[in-house]
């Protein structure tokens, strides 16, 4: 619906008295008033007159038109612009009626002659009326066209603040929750105690640090990363937590071949790992198994965090707290298409996120196939990826350092 039917302001009626103005100097012109040798006192007797007919005939249509069009408008091309004709046509002859009684008040139209004088104005009323009225109503409806555009593309701008917000305070809780005094005093600690032993596995230690602050300080980075880009982040702090850990803390990563460049926002499995390292490793003696997986839903990427820890009411979400983040999070970046479910049982906690496809992926992808990760043991060095086919082939390479 153009904005015309809505909003009627100054610049509104400014535009109406100007096409009023040149809707008289029409008539003056059509009449003969503008011909060589006309005295200026006739002229200016002329478009006074003139004015009378286009303010009242003008003034009518600028308040009955946007009702008119309203009502018109979403109908098929044909019938809305022969409703919106004929309108202008009724008002006009209707406006026309008005100015005839009233200059005939005034003494201007002779007595005995106001039938005449409406058989021979309508003609030249109904021209000029629909030549501008026409013109009008088709620069009213583009107007309020253009400016539905700039409200949709300022409501857009706001929801992409609105995303960017919600991504900085996200990544801002992730700050606080790691470079928190003891996180690095343990971080370092264990660094320190690996420097004499194992000083690859100290130079190791150090370089997961290092790309878990470079991740976490990034102001550059975009809201969306790809799930390979996100999985080494969430190693490195993973392995990190190990050394603090023990063997309370085991973890497994398993993504479905042709997921790894799919597109997800950034720092989401970071949020969700992050939650079961704290409520469900450091909250119980035991620690307790984490296990991140990713498959492919239909046109979606599947992403999934579970942990065999104490679980929580699944129904709550705290404002503020990582997975309301989160869930606003998926919510300004893809709308209804992206979707977040909780499970949340003693013994098992599953955060899955349904996120739409985002990169068209080359070449043939073989569905059956799965590549995992496993780390299970925090002093075994050697990392074993298992490829799941129809012949199952184990490779340890132990000079891996991811």
């Amino acid at each position: 619906m153009p904005q015309v039917t809505r909003r009627r302001g100054r610049q509104y009626w400014g535009r109406i008295l100007l096409a009023n103005f040149a809707g008289a100097l029409a008539v003056v012109g059509i009449s003969g008033g503008f011909a060589p040798g006309v005295q200026l006192r006739s002229l200016l007797r002329a478009l006074a007159v003139s004015m009378v007919y286009a303010n009242i005939i003008g003034t009518l249509l600028a308040v009955t038109m946007p009702h008119v069009v309203r009502r018109w408008w979403e109908r098929p091309v044909r019938a809305r612009w022969a409703g919106l004709l004929a309108s202008m046509a009724v008002v006009t002859i209707a406006g026309l009626f008005v100015a005839n009684v009233l200059l005939y008040a005034v003494g201007y139209v002779p007595r005995g002659r106001f039938i005449l004088w409406m058989r021979d104005g309508i003609s030249t009323a109904l021209v000029i009326s629909l030549i501008l009225g026409v013109s009008i109503t088709a620069y009213e409806s583009l107007r309020g066209q253009l400016d539905d555009a700039m409200v949709a593309l300022r409501t857009k701008e706001r929801d992409a603040a609105e995303a960017r917000r919600l991504a900085a305070e996200a990544q801002l809780a992730s700050i606080e929750s790691r470079v928190q005094p003891h996180f690095l005093f343990n971080t370092l600690n264990s660094i320190a105690a690996l420097v004499h032993d194992d000083p690859a596995g100290a130079e190791r230690m150090t370089g997961q640090l290092a790309a878990l602050l470079r991740s976490a300080l990034d102001s550059e980075a975009t809201p969306r990363v790809t799930l390979e880009d996100e999985l080494r982040v969430v190693r490195a702090y993973l392995d990190i937590e190990r050394v603090r850990f023990g063997d309370r803390l085991r973890y497994s990563v398993e993504i479905a071949n042709g997921t790894g460049r799919k597109l997800v926002p950034r720092m989401s499995l970071q949020t969700l790992v992050e939650n079961s390292v704290k409520f469900a490793v450091s909250a119980r003696r035991q620690g307790a198994s984490i296990a991140v997986r990713a498959t492919m839903d239909g046109s979606r990427v599947a992403v999934a965090v579970e942990d065999d820890g104490p679980g929580f009411d699944a129904s709550t979400r705290p404002a503020g707290h990582g997975l309301d983040l989160l869930a606003g999070r998926l919510a300004m970046l893809f709308g209804d298409q992206a979707s977040m479910r909780v499970e949340s049982r003693p013994g098992r906690t599953a955060v899955t996120l349904l996120v739409p496809q985002t990169v068209s992926e080359t070449g043939s992808q073989t569905g059956s196939q799965t590549v995992s990760q496993t780390v299970s043991d925090p002093d075994s060095d050697p990392v074993c990826e298992t490829v799941s086919d129809p012949v199952s082939e184990t490779v340890c390479d132990p000079g891996d350092k991811r």
